[in-house]
C-alpha cells in the first residue's frame, strides 16, 4: 500500500509527543495532529514529573515539540482530526481544515475531557486550589484547611486520601444526603467532619479559594477543594474506529480497551495516555506513549 504516512498520532500531549519522539528516532514517517486542548493546561504546574516537577504543562509540550524538530520524518500540525475511515489496509483521514492524508497506523493519544460538577466559582479555581488529583496538587495545599466535595463511598475514599496532606479535612455533600450512617460514623471516627448543606458558590481571593459559601449565606474558610471529575472522550474518533471500551470505572467513563502492547480491538489502532486509563498521570502517559510507539514500530516491521 502506498501511504503518505506510516503513523498518525492524534494528540500532542504527554503521550502523543512521547510516542512521536520514539517514532522519529525509529525513522518512521509520522504525522502528529494536535488540537491543543490538553486537560492539564489549566494547572499552574505539573506535579510529580521527574525532571520537570512544577513546570507549566504548556512549557513542557513546547519543549517536546522543539525536540521533535530534529527528526525529519516527523511533522507536527496544529489542528483536529475530524474523520478516520479504514481504506485499503490503512486509513484515510480528514482534518478540520479540509486537508486529507493517508496513514497506515493510528495512535489515539488525545487525552480526555474532565467534567467536574457544576458549581459557581469552580472554573476560576480549576487546576489550582480546586483539583481532582491530590497526587498532582496536594503538595501545594499541604497543611491547610481542605474540603472534599463528594457523596457516598467516594467521600470516604477521597477524605482518607486527602488526610495525607492535611489534618484539617471536611467532607461536603452539597445537600445530596447520600452518606450512610455507617459512612458518617467512620468519617467522624477518623476526625473528618461532614457538612451536608447545599453549596451556593466558591469564594475566591487573588485567584485562590477563600471560602465555601452555603445556600444559607454562611461561609466555611477553606484553602483547597478536592472535586470529583469524570473523564469522557473529547471526540468521537474512538467510536469512528470501532474500538472497544472498558466498563465505566471510578474516574473514566469511556476508557479505550488496550492490550499489553497498547493495541485496541481495532486492527491498526493503538491508544496511550488518558484515553485508556483510570489513573491519569503525566509520567504514566509519557511511559505509555513510548511503549505504544515501540509496539507500532514492531507492527510495521512485521509487514517487511
Amino acid at each position: 500500500m502506498n501511504t503518505d504516512w506510516e503513523c498518525l498520532v492524534v494528540g500532542g500531549g504527554a503521550a502523543g509527543l512521547s510516542a512521536a519522539l520514539v517514532l522519529g528516532r525509529a525513522r518512521r514517517r509520522t504525522l502528529v495532529v494536535d488540537a491543543g486542548r490538553q486537560s492539564n493546561l489549566a494547572a499552574k504546574g505539573i506535579g510529580g514529573l521527574l525532571g520537570h516537577d512544577g513546570r507549566p504543562a504548556a512549557e513542557l509540550y513546547e519543549l517536546g515539540r522543539k525536540e521533535l524538530q530534529q527528526y525529519p520524518s516527523v511533522e507536527v500540525r496544529t489542528g483536529e482530526v475530524r474523520t478516520v475511515q479504514r481504506h485499503d489496509g490503512g486509513f484515510d483521514i480528514e482534518l478540520a481544515d479540509g486537508s486529507r492524508e493517508r496513514v497506515k497506523l493510528v495512535l489515539l493519544a488525545m487525552g480526555m475531557e474532565y467534567r467536574p460538577p457544576a458549581l459557581a466559582g469552580l472554573d476560576e479555581l480549576w487546576g489550582g486550589s480546586a483539583f481532582h488529583c491530590p497526587f498532582c496538587h496536594g503538595w501545594e495545599v499541604r497543611d491547610q484547611p481542605l474540603a472534599v466535595l463528594a457523596q457516598g463511598e467516594r467521600a470516604m475514599h477521597m477524605a482518607r486520601m486527602l488526610r495525607g496532606w492535611s489534618d484539617d479535612v471536611i467532607v461536603l455533600t452539597n445537600g445530596t444526603g447520600e452518606l450512610t450512617a455507617e459512612t458518617r460514623a467512620c468519617l467522624g471516627a477518623g476526625g473528618v467532619p461532614v457538612d451536608e448543606r447545599p453549596i451556593d458558590r466558591l469564594a475566591t481571593a487573588d485567584g485562590e479559594l477563600e471560602a465555601v459559601v452555603f445556600a444559607d449565606g454562611s461561609r466555611l474558610a477553606r484553602r483547597g477543594l478536592l472535586v470529583p471529575a469524570m473523564l469522557h472522550q473529547r471526540t468521537d474518533l474512538a467510536v469512528q474506529l470501532g474500538v472497544n471500551f472498558v466498563d465505566p470505572g471510578p474516574v473514566s467513563m469511556e476508557a479505550v480497551e488496550v492490550d499489553a502492547l497498547y493495541q485496541t480491538s481495532a486492527p491498526g489502532v493503538f491508544a496511550a495516555g488518558d484515553v485508556c486509563t483510570q489513573m491519569p498521570q503525566v509520567a504514566a502517559a509519557v511511559a505509555a506513549g513510548s511503549a505504544a510507539a515501540a509496539s507500532m514500530v514492531r507492527s510495521l516491521m512485521e509487514e517487511i
